[in-house]
C-alpha cells in the first residue's frame, strides 16, 4: 500500500507538483489533427489541470495557448481566428501562435506596447495526424520522442482517442496489470471456444501467471510467463511502461504488434487517452473458431456528440450515468461482466475506484508486482525532478523509446525476461525502418 505523501506525488499533475512538473518534461499528443481546421473555432483543451485554447491559423500552423488574454483575462475561446492570429473579441488585441501580440488596436499607436505583451503559448509540432505540444521550459525543449507506432505515416496508423473520468494513474494501470485479461476480459471463454493455434490460449489454460518485472532505461517492462504443453517452452506475455504516461499491452503476436497507448492527464480526475496502433497490428484473443467475437469483445467505441465545455470532447456513451450499459442477463449467463468491449470494461473498472484511487485502500498481491515498481519508478524520478537533480528517462534521449514493444510469444523456457525480449526483437517486423537504432 502506497503512503498517502507518495500517492500524492503518483496523481497531482498541476504546476509545481512532484508529477506535474515531471510531465512537463515530455512532449504530450494534445488533439487529432482533424480536430483543427485553419480559421476555424478554438477549442478548448485541457491539460495538466491547465485551461488552454488550440486553434489551425490561415497559414495551417497550429498554436495552443492559455486560453486567457494577457490583457483582462478574457477567454481567448471567444476570439476571432482570423488572418494568422487569433484576435480577442474584448477590445481586439492579437496574437499568433507563438503568443507574440501582433495587433493592439485599442491603444493609440505612440502608446503601444505590444512588443511587451505576450500571451502563454507552448511549443507545438504536428506530425502523422496528431498535435503534440511541450508544457514544459520553452528554451530546453526536446525532440519528440521515438514511440514506434507514432513514427509511422497517417495513412498506416489508427489513432483513437477516448476521455476517461478518472486520475491518469489507475487508467494507466489496467494496461500494466497482465492478469486481468483472464478475469475481466475473458473470464467466460473457455479454452474449446478458440483456435488452438492462438498463443494466447495459454490465459485461459492458466489464469494466474507467474511475473517477472525489470527496470529499463525507458521507464519499466514485465514477463507474464506461463507453462506450455512443451517441457522446454514458455508463453510469455510482455508489456511496457515508457515515461512519463505510455504503455504497450501485449495482447498480441509480438513480431507484428505496434502499439502504443497514451494517458494523459487533463487534470487530476480526468484522463484521455490516445492510442495509436498499426493498421496491420496483430491482435490477440479476440474471435472465436468461427471467426465471431469471443463473449464481451466488441470492435470499436461509440461516441457521444463532442461539445465546447473543458472536458467535452471524446467521451463515451456509455459510462456511470447508465452503468457502462451493462446487462446482468448476458452477465449470468455468456459474459463475464455483462458490459461490452475491452475498452468499455476498462473504463468501467477504472472510473469505479473513484476520481483517485484510494492507494491506502489497497492490497497489492504479487501479480501487481508491475504496478508496484512502475510507482516506484515515477515517484523516484519525480523527487529527482523536484530537487533539480537527474533527468527523468527518456526526457533528453527520444531515441531510446525506439527499443520498447509489447506482445506474446513462445520462447526456450532456460532464456531468461531480457534475453527472450531481445531474441523475439530480432524477429520483429520493422515498417519503420528504424529496429537498427535499437
Amino acid at each position: 500500500m502506497a503512503t498517502r505523501g507518495n500517492s500524492d506525488i503518483l496523481t497531482r499533475v498541476s504546476e509545481g507538483t512532484p508529477m506535474g512538473n515531471l510531465m512537463r518534461k515530455y512532449w504530450m499528443p494534445a488533439v487529432k489533427s482533424s480536430e483543427l481546421i485553419s480559421d476555424g473555432d478554438p477549442l478548448r483543451l485541457m491539460l495538466l489541470g491547465e485551461k488552454l485554447i488550440a486553434y489551425r491559423d490561415s497559414s495551417g500552423k497550429v498554436g495552443i495557448m492559455d486560453h486567457r488574454c494577457p490583457h483582462r483575462c478574457a477567454s481567448l475561446f471567444f476570439g476571432r481566428n482570423e488572418e494568422d492570429g487569433i484576435r480577442c473579441v474584448y477590445h481586439g488585441w492579437k496574437f499568433d501562435t507563438e503568443g507574440n501580440c501582433i495587433e493592439m488596436p485599442n491603444v493609440p499607436a505612440e502608446q503601444s506596447f505590444r512588443t511587451k505583451v505576450r500571451a502563454k503559448a507552448y511549443k507545438v509540432l504536428e506530425k502523422n495526424g496528431l498535435i503534440w505540444v511541450f508544457m514544459g521550459d520553452q528554451k530546453k525543449v526536446p525532440d519528440l520522442p521515438s514511440i514506434e507506432p507514432a513514427l509511422l505515416e497517417e495513412s498506416e496508423v489508427r489513432i483513437i482517442f477516448a476521455q476517461r473520468e478518472c486520475n491518469w494513474l489507475q487508467a494507466l494501470e489496467g494496461d500494466i496489470d497482465t492478469s486481468h485479461f483472464s478475469w475481466l476480459h475473458a473470464g467466460s471463454v473457455e479454452l474449446n471456444q478458440v483456435d488452438g493455434g492462438n498463443v494466447g490460449k495459454y490465459q485461459l489454460i492458466n489464469r494466474a501467471p507467474n511475473l517477472n518485472v525489470i527496470n529499463t532505461d525507458w521507464g519499466t517492462m514485465y514477463g507474464a510467463y506461463r507453462e506450455t504443453e512443451k517441457s522446454d517452452e514458455l508463453y510469455w506475455r510482455v508489456a511496457q511502461f515508457l515515461f512519463p504516461f505510455w504503455t504497450m499491452p501485449p495482447d498480441g503476436d509480438f513480431k507484428e504488434h505496434i502499439i502504443a497507448r497514451a494517458w494523459v492527464p487533463m487534470d487530476d480526475e480526468h484522463t484521455m487517452f490516445v492510442h495509436i496502433s498499426w493498421r496491420k497490428n496483430a491482435q490477440g484473443l479476440r474471435v472465436d473458431k468461427q471467426g465471431d467475437p469471443l463473449p464481451g469483445i466488441k470492435l470499436g467505441l461509440d461516441f457521444l456528440p463532442n461539445d465546447t465545455s473543458w472536458l467535452g470532447r471524446w467521451r463515451l456513451a456509455a459510462d456511470k450515468t447508465n452503468d457502462y450499459q451493462i446487462d446482468r442477463g448476458t452477465q449470468r449467463m455468456k459474459s463475464f461482466t455483462g458490459i461490452t468491449g475491452i475498452h468499455l470494461q476498462d473504463q468501467a473498472i477504472t472510473e469505479s475506484m473513484g476520481p483517485i484511487a484510494d492507494h491506502e485502500f489497497e492490497h497489492l498481491a504479487p501479480s501487481d508486482l508491475m504496478i508496484a515498481r512502475t510507482r516506484k519508478a515515477l515517484i523516484k524520478a519525480a523527487k529527482e525532478v523536484q530537487k533539480g537533480g537527474d533527468v527523468p528517462p527518456g526526457a533528453d534521449d527520444p531515441d531510446v523509446f525506439l527499443k520498447a514493444r509489447a506482445g506474446d510469444f513462445l520462447s526456450d523456457r532456460k532464456l531468461k525476461l531480457k534475453d527472450a525480449y531481445a531474441e523475439q526483437i530480432g524477429f520483429a517486423v520493422n515498417p519503420t525502418g528504424l529496429l537498427d537504432k535499437r
